[in-house]
């Protein structure tokens, strides 16, 4: 069995290639790919060779997180059956050739038990559930009170805020440096971070990925104040002393996502509270797939490309 897969061959260098696939077992599913999102977050790091050292990291690769297909073929102890429209969050069937994390392909193979069903309401939307379980687990509403600043307005950004108002927290701040992320009609204040006078915010959640940006996110935090850190930050993470010692400052990482932060927001958008709507910006066929990347990357009207694998072959 084979499939056409986006492989990343080496750092700023992307291929479509005819990839030939392991054989299933009875607890996988072979899925039908729709749609398959970019992330700009660990992808372009992978892309731009500056991904931290990673556990299976290793090129060729293939990339990709955020998959939505149909089930094809099901094992018998998958627990998923054939017409299944299921979310895949990854693959890694490709032989030789590494799934990290595997979800930009046309066919892949992988355990039943690592997929999620989705309503076929959802539409394309449906990619961004992972996108949506990090912002859950980065506002980690369910164990802490709400941040009162998020630092950036790209997808992860939004979705964190969404996910505050959607969970009733009070509204939120967000900073963000790009004139044209701030421009719209958004139920939060989104401003530039030297229009912001406040120095009392009790939690800041920054999504920037920017590793040199703690020293003014200390200043401006309360006593006692937390600084949240959900990006994914490729140098390292730095901050003078004495503010933070003073602030008695404290930080919490956001590591990746589990299972209960994707029920936790699947069962926020079957309900209607939380809105997928406007992330996804851009859509591609994976013959486009270079030019798709770069766009994704270093396009800041992009804030979600999308592959479209339906007519793929």
């Amino acid at each position: 069995m084979r499939s056409r897969a986006v492989v990343l061959e080496s750092p700023g260098h992307i291929a479509l290639a005819e990839l030939d696939l392991t054989d299933p077992d009875h607890e996988d599913v072979i899925v039908e790919v729709e749609h398959s999102g970019i992330s700009t977050g660990t992808e372009k790091l992978l892309f731009t060779g500056r991904m931290p050292e990673f556990p299976g990291m290793a090129y060729p690769l293939v990339p990709g997180y955020e998959t939505v297909g149909i089930v094809a073929e099901a094992g018998p102890q998958s627990t998923r059956r054939v017409g299944d429209r299921v979310f895949v969050p990854g693959a890694n069937c490709y032989g030789p050739v590494r799934g990290l994390f595997g979800g930009a392909s046309s066919r892949i193979i992988v355990p039943g038990r690592r997929t999620l069903p989705v309503s076929p309401a959802i539409g394309d939307e449906a990619v961004l559930l992972a996108l949506a379980a990090t912002a859950w687990h980065a506002v980690s509403p369910d164990q802490c009170r709400p941040p009162e600043l998020i630092v950036g307005h790209g997808a992860l950004g939004r979705l964190a805020a969404r996910i505050v108002l959607a969970t009733g927290g009070r509204t939120p701040t967000v900073w963000e440096t790009d004139p044209a992320r701030r421009t719209g009609d958004f139920p939060y204040a989104v401003i530039a971070p030297d229009a912001d006078t406040r120095r009392d915010y009790h939690r800041i959640l920054d999504l920037s990925g920017d590793a040199g940006i703690f020293d003014s996110l200390v200043a401006r935090i309360s006593r006692g104040g937390e600084i949240a850190l959900g990006g994914f930050y490729a140098e390292r993470v730095s901050f003078a002393f004495p503010p933070a010692f003073m602030r008695e400052a404290r930080f919490r990482v956001a590591a990746e996502w589990r299972p209960s932060d994707l029920d936790a927001v699947s069962a926020l958008i079957e309900t209607g509270r939380l809105s997928l709507d406007g992330i996804i910006t851009h859509h591609a066929r994976p013959v486009e797939a270079e030019h798709a990347y770069h766009t994704a990357f270093g396009d800041p009207s992009c804030l979600k490309m999308v592959l479209d694998w339906r007519n793929a072959a």
